[in-house]
């Protein structure tokens, strides 16, 4: 048995990697790995690291005076930033379904000392850092982020932040100001070093598996929309607009991602749905093989624990029981001689050896203001084995009572696409695109437009797999199953 095959399925997940920025550009640029390349992972794990994140993505976000924690995402990009004065290297997952940049903080309680991800993790001590400056109870950025200045506040008092996920993790410190480090684009494929300041949390105590997680990073970088967000603060002093754009390649890994606005290729986008923490947007319809599901035309309705949400962060494609099963019926109609094995108790794999995309129907879903989203088979169905496909279609019923009615959309979908999250228009998109190529920014003080490539970050490349048992055992399964 070719075990190399099984390989295919860990392209689903990436990383990034951050290095400094001159504010004055206005686009700033992201180096793009992929998050397993190098490690073994068995479909197990990947389902694994998609339950611990919906568990938190679907919790409430508290950040109470004194309280504990903040947001994190296992399985999302990293970046590698620059803190301080002089500037250390923290190693910090990027994430779009949080809002805060927060890192691990010097004396903390519980924070990771190791990472089996391959790079050196670092506590961020204010002390040592000449720009270092704390943010009290009483100063605008706090009153801002609790609706008001909270009881108790006296001018002593430190401004904390807490968060408490779903599964009992969190994170919990208080908001420092000091200079973050990243790259700004000043040609085509160049960029220079400069840095900003910036208020992000000190992490002091850690609970759960932010504080005992093998995959463990310095801390997180939000890209949420709330105004206390790294993005929201340079896009309030002038410095970007308010705007992001991700090209995940899962052909050779890693990517493109970048701050600014995208010029080229442009992209058709859909309204993003008031009110809501997450990237949330409205389906209205999905088609396999040219045939318009009938479905309940409350399927995809807006609200607490329902409606789509958009989300690079999570690897498979989750769906609502009704919609699962009628798009796996329509997929399978088209091959009715297959013969359905489940591997690992969770994903439907099948014998085949012919060209897939040939075989099975293109999967269409349809949003407001007439966006389409095309899913080709060789992007739904992954292979393990020579002639042995497994299907990336998940049931969100299954998966937890809280997500059963919600459609989240991940990197299965969004490989390959450019994918731009706009906020200032309220509005994301996507289009077909090469993602070892490059796309085009404009410079929002010169006008200039210039070329921002392709990156797979190198240190992935070192990272040490701590999960071979596991691999041979899916081998196993997957051998068992189909000889």
């Amino acid at each position: 048995m070719d075990l190399s095959r099984l390989l295919v399925v860990l392209t689903v997940v990436v990383l990034f990697q951050l290095g400094s920025v001159r504010l004055a550009s206005g686009n700033f640029v992201f180096e793009v790995q992929h998050k397993f390349a190098g490690r073994e992972r068995s479909l197990s794990a990947l389902k694994a690291h998609d339950a611990r994140r919906h568990r938190r993505i679907l919790s409430s976000v508290d950040l109470p005076l004194g309280g504990n924690g903040h947001p994190a995402e296992d399985g999302l990009y990293f970046a590698k930033i620059g803190l301080g004065n002089p500037p250390k290297d923290y190693y910090v997952q990027v994430d779009s379904g949080s809002d805060i940049l927060w890192v691990n903080c010097a004396n903390c309680d519980k924070c990771p000392t190791k990472s089996d991800l391959g790079v050196k993790l670092t506590l961020y001590d204010p002390a040592s850092s000449a720009s270092s400056s704390r943010i009290y109870c009483a100063d605008d950025f706090c009153a801002a982020t609790y609706n008001g200045v909270l009881q108790g506040c006296t001018k002593d008092l430190p401004c904390q932040y807490s968060v408490v996920y779903g599964d009992g993790s969190g994170t919990a410190g208080f908001f420092v100001k000091d200079d973050l480090q990243f790259q700004s684009v000043t040609g085509d494929h160049q960029t220079a070093s400069a840095n900003g300041s910036v208020i992000f949390g000190c992490g002091a105590k850690q609970s759960g598996e932010l504080g005992t997680s093998s995959e463990a990073l310095d801390g997180i970088l939000g890209f949420g929309q709330a105004n206390s967000s790294m993005l929201s603060q340079l896009a309030a002093a002038g410095k970007v607009k308010k705007m992001f754009a991700h090209c995940l390649d899962n052909v050779n890994g890693g990517g493109i991602f970048a701050i600014g606005e995208i010029v080229s290729p442009k992209v058709k986008t859909t309204p993003m749905v008031a009110n809501r923490p997450h990237y949330n947007v409205v389906m209205k319809k999905v088609e396999v093989g040219g045939n318009v599901l009938e479905l309940a035309t409350d399927t995809f309705a807006s609200g607490d624990q329902k409606g789509t949400i958009i989300d690079s962060g999570t690897t498979l494609a989750y769906l609502p029981e009704s919609v699962y099963e009628s798009v796996m019926n329509k997929i399978m109609a088209q091959q009715p001689g297959l013969k359905l094995h489940t591997v690992e108790e969770q994903f439907m794999c099948f014998k085949y050896s012919g060209s897939v995309d040939d075989g099975f129907p293109v999967v269409k879903f349809h949003f407001e203001d007439s966006l389409t989203l095309s899913i080709y088979p060789h992007e739904y169905l992954f292979q393990i084995r020579d002639d042995v496909w497994c299907v990336g279609w998940q049931n969100s019923g299954m998966q937890s009572k809280d997500a059963r009615d919600m459609t989240l959309l991940g990197d299965l979908v969004f490989s390959n696409k450019l994918v731009l999250y706009d906020m200032e228009k309220q509005a994301i998109g996507w289009t077909e695109y090469n993602c070892s190529s490059s796309i085009k920014v404009k410079d929002e003080i010169s006008g200039a437009v210039y070329s921002v490539g392709h990156h797979n970050v190198s240190a992935a490349s070192q990272m040490i797999s701590g999960r071979i048992i596991t691999f041979l055992v899916l081998a196993f399964a997957v051998f068992h199953r189909f000889w």
